[in-house]
This record gives C-alpha cells, sequence and structure tokens, in this order.
C-alpha cells in the first residue's frame, strides 16, 4: 500500500505543478536570471505540529533536480513562530517556481496535524481516541489521513471498499437496523470477506436495536450528553451479558468545549470531520537569504 500512496502523491505533484506552472512562470522568467542561484529558507509562521515536510522538499526537487533541500525538523515535531524549518539550495527561479505547490502542500498537512494534536489533548487521560473521517479533499485523502496520524489522532476507514458503515440511507432503504445488518452479514458471507460492520444510529432505541445484532462498532450520531451517557451504560451492559465487546463511537456536533465531556462517557472513539473538511492552512513563508 506504501507504495501505491507513494506513486499517487508523485502523481498528485505533477499535476499541482501542471496546475500552477501551465505554460510557464510569466513573472519569474521576465525578473529573474536564468543563472542566478541563491539559498531560500522556509520559515514558520505560528506554532504547530510539522506534516509533509518530505513532500514539500520533493515539489522543489520535483521542479529542479539539482535543487539540494536540507529540513531541521521531520513530522511529528513541535515547531514555533520563527523557527527555520529548511532551507534550498540553487536556482532562484526553480526555487521560485515551486514555492506555492510547496506550501500549500506543507501548510494543509501542518494543519490536519496541528488540529488534530489540538483534540488529542483535550481527551488525554480518557480512553476515546480521535478519528478523521472522509471528509477530505479529492485525490488528497492519504496525504489527509497521513497528517491525522502525524498530529496523534487515529484514521477512521479509509473509503467504501475497507470496512462497513450501515447509515441512515441505508437502514430507510432496507427497512431497519436490523434487516440491514442481516443483508450485510449475508452478502460479506456470499463473497467471502471479512470486515468491521459498524451501524450508524440517532436514538438511544436505535442504539439498544443495534446492540443486539453482531455489529462490532456502533455510531452515537449527533446525541447530546445526557442520550450518549444512557447508550454507553446500556451498550456496556448488554455486552456484558452476551460476552461481547461493542465499541462506541460518537459523531457530529463534536468541538473543543464539548469534546472532554464527551470523551469521559467512556466512549471508545470520537470522530471529527472538521479535522479535514475545515481545517485552517498553518502559515509558512520562504525568503531568501542572500537577497
Amino acid at each position: 500500500m506504501e507504495k501505491i500512496w507513494a506513486k499517487r502523491t508523485d502523481e498528485l505533484i505533477k499535476k499541482a505543478l501542471e496546475e500552477d506552472l501551465g505554460e510557464g512562470d510569466i513573472t519569474t522568467n521576465s525578473t529573474v536570471p536564468a543563472d542566478l542561484k541563491s539559498t531560500a529558507f522556509l520559515f514558520s509562521k505560528s506554532d504547530g505540529v510539522l506534516a509533509g515536510i518530505d513532500i514539500a522538499m520533493k515539489v522543489f526537487r520535483t521542479v529542479d533536480q539539482s535543487l539540494e533541500t536540507n529540513v531541521f525538523f521531520k513530522d511529528g515535531d513541535q515547531i514555533r513562530y520563527g523557527q527555520k524549518i529548511a532551507e534550498i539550495k540553487g536556482t532562484v527561479a526553480s526555487i521560485l517556481q515551486a514555492e506555492r505547490t510547496s506550501l500549500n502542500f506543507l501548510g494543509r498537512m501542518t494543519g490536519i496535524a496541528s488540529k488534530t494534536a489540538q483534540y488529542v489533548e483535550k481527551v488525554n487521560g480518557c480512553h476515546a481516541k480521535i478519528l478523521d473521517t472522509r471528509k477530505t479533499i479529492p485525490t488528497m485523502r492519504h496525504l489527509d489521513k497521513y497528517a491525522v496520524r502525524v498530529g496523534g489522532g487515529s484514521n477512521h476507514r479509509f473509503g467504501l471498499f475497507d470496512m462497513v458503515l450501515i447509515k441512515d440511507n441505508h437502514i430507510a432503504i432496507a427497512g431497519g437496523i436490523r434487516i440491514a445488518v442481516e443483508g450485510v452479514i449475508c452478502a460479506l458471507k456470499d463473497k467471502n470477506l471479512q470486515t468491521k460492520i459498524e451501524v450508524e444510529c440517532k436514538s438511544y432505541d436505535e442504539v439498544v436495536e443495534a446492540s443486539y445484532t453482531p455489529v462490532e462498532i456502533i455510531m452515537l450520531d449527533n446525541m447530546d450528553i445526557q442520550e450518549i451517557e444512557k447508550s454507553v451504560h446500556a451498550v456496556r451492559k448488554i455486552s456484558t451479558e452476551n460476552g461481547r465487546t461493542i465499541r462506541l463511537e460518537v459523531s457530529g456536533n463534536v468541538n473543543g468545549n464539548n469534546i472532554r465531556e464527551i470523551a469521559e462517557t467512556g466512549v471508545d472513539y470520537i470522530s471529527i470531520g472538521a479535522l479535514t473538511h475545515s481545517v485552517i492552512n498553518h502559515d509558512f513563508s520562504l525568503l531568501f537569504d542572500e537577497l
């Protein structure tokens, strides 16, 4: 899988550069001597958790293989305002042509890792793990989810192919939770597939119904804290009585103000779409040493 992601990243970098450069950088080609060389330094303009530095440097080398890159921090490191993160040596025109694409990747990934780390810190000491969702930038999901891991979070399913998640529309079409779960189990057996089954529940009554089906995870969707606590108590009791382990995931209306209270209910997972769907890019700047 790592080889697939590496190939996909290479393709993504190529397409991103084609999008930005088009037929050529008109401004740089008009103002910068082609043989001018210098050293550029990459600075962090705020505090955060670094993610994507190797990809950012690869962008520069994709534009010009002769560029020399040197990084001073690795992914997962805490970085501070004003710190020098990396240096790029070589042709100024090449550095300028790679700058924006490189910083776009680095800014988004570091933003995701930093936001994730903030949520992870808020539930420190609790059992719950922070999960991402599929609310990612199309074609960039592997990078978004990598950045979540760098920030200390965990990945939910990567796509529709690697885990069963029975949501409200599936339940409505099937005619109920039990019928939907039974249909999934039959389909998996027919195809000789083994995977986790999760079902989304929007009420306490649905949670109880789901608890008596052979699912591994129950999602508590958009519930208030009282209903979450009630659901946790019921599922733990039913699981013990039946000698099973059912994990509980909270999703919807999670924010920095209520996540600690949610985690303290004893749920196993808390999924947060905002880690990737509305992340604020970390700010970086690129400055030339001699210029």
